[in-house]
């Protein structure tokens, strides 16, 4: 449980330096997003997911 709370905290971070950092890159990249197609999209999240679970294995391993 400590792990996957730590890995929540670092999403936080990270997701809150992105809005701190460059908010007017991600408001681009948003109004960006509907045009992207769904397949692609849900393929780049699968690819994220994998390699997510990845470098957690290989981490852990």
């Amino acid at each position: 449980m400590d792990d996957f709370l730590t890995g929540i905290a670092f999403f936080l971070i990270i997701e809150g330096l992105v809005y701190a950092l460059a908010p007017s890159f991600l408001a681009r990249m948003a109004s960006l997003l509907p045009r992207i197609p769904e397949s692609q999209l849900r393929l780049s999240g699968l690819f994220a997911v994998a390699l997510g679970v990845l470098l957690v294995w290989s981490i852990r391993g």
